[in-house]
């Protein structure tokens, strides 16, 4: 079993996606599949993303067991989404201006999530949201 922590700092925009990466080569030095690793490293990119911008910080936890069962955990602390069936729709956005000079803040972030993974549980308030996903890699 694994069980990692990694830590998101808010607007930190030089280590976009960095954790992502480093998620990817754990797991395909484990000998998850590429398909199943695509569908990873796109999720965990977009909520850690999610994160960098809508956020103050927080903490992506990465849990393997030996059944095969693949979860991440993201927390975070606040604002929260404040209409997160609007949040569900692709193309909408809050990313501010600084978010988009970076690229970021297409209002994809959610809708590619739930589409990539196997499980999807999303929990929100003004304290911060926890964007729990899950895949079965063996």
């Amino acid at each position: 079993m694994i069980h990692q922590h990694f830590r998101v700092e808010k607007e930190d925009y030089a280590n976009a996606g960095r954790i992502s990466s480093q998620i990817k080569q754990m797991l395909k030095q484990l000998g998850v599949s590429s398909e199943v690793l695509r569908r990873i490293a796109i999720s965990c990119y977009e909520a850690e993303i999610n994160m960098i911008i809508h956020s103050y910080g927080g903490e992506v936890v990465l849990s393997l067991t030996a059944e095969g069962q693949c979860e991440l955990k993201f927390a975070d602390i606040g604002p929260g989404i404040e209409d997160v069936e609007k949040a569900m729709t692709p193309g909408w956005s809050t990313a501010k201006a600084s978010a988009r000079e970076f690229g970021f803040g297409a209002g994809m972030g959610l809708p590619n999530i739930k589409r990539n993974c196997d499980e999807f549980t999303l929990t929100t308030s003004p304290e911060g949201t926890t964007l729990v996903i899950g895949f079965r890699v063996l």
